[in-house]
């Protein structure tokens, strides 16, 4: 018996957001895998820029009884800055939104999203709106400031790995000094961290692009 979970509430969230045009994007570890990450997660954080207008249609879009999509929920999520869920009873699964008054500081991962074609275990490929490569770090080196867990270091070096290998599509220009700034702005710890990351990874590629 595979112990790949069930991630088709993630799908069908995905789709409805497209159909009823909510912005989003997918951030964090599942993000971090479309750029090079080779960490098997099945985390989906989707981060919602959501208007009172988008909060019936959404939960109209997951009725009851199946489904738990408690708008009142949602509203009052949006309102105070925290993360709502939807609920499949019929599978038993249960995916988190994140609105994006919960940290204001993901606006340009929302903004500036990208198209891009993910894929879901179990599930054929689909294109999804994912936040670019830079703010995926920047979101990275956040929650690495917040909780010290060296899987977001180790995420952020793989990424750039990838980048430097030529792996980033061609006509994509990724944006160092972006990054640079940005990493600059969160305090001197998370700055020097970046630049650790950066040197080890720049190195890495060079040494690989140096094999027979």
């Amino acid at each position: 018996m595979s112990n790949t979970p069930d991630l088709t509430l993630f799908l069908d969230i995905l789709v409805k957001l497209e159909a009823l045009q909510i912005p989003y994007a997918i951030i964090g570890g599942f993000a971090a895998t479309i750029y090079g990450n080779t960490r098997s997660t099945y985390d989906i954080d989707i981060i919602v820029d959501m208007e009172e207008e988008h909060i019936l249609k959404l939960a109209a879009a997951f009725p009851s009884p199946r489904y738990y999509a408690d708008p009142e929920q949602m509203n009052k999520a949006i309102q105070i800055g925290s993360s709502f869920n939807i609920i499949d009873s019929d599978r038993g699964e249960k995916a988190d939104l994140f609105p994006l008054s919960m940290d204001r500081r993901y606006e340009s991962a929302v903004r500036n999203k990208i198209r891009q074609t993910a894929v879901l275990p179990g599930q054929a490929s689909f294109p999804a709106w994912v936040a670019r490569p830079e703010d995926v770090i920047i979101g990275k080196l956040m929650a690495w400031q917040e909780g010290q867990s060296q899987r977001h270091p180790a995420d952020i070096y793989e990424i750039m790995l990838f980048y430097y290998l030529g792996g980033h599509p061609s006509d994509y220009v990724f944006d160092e000094h972006d990054v640079d700034n940005r990493a600059q702005a969160l305090g001197p710890d998370v700055s020097d961290l970046w630049k650790l990351i950066q040197t080890s990874a720049r190195e890495e590629a060079a040494r690989q692009s140096k094999k027979p």
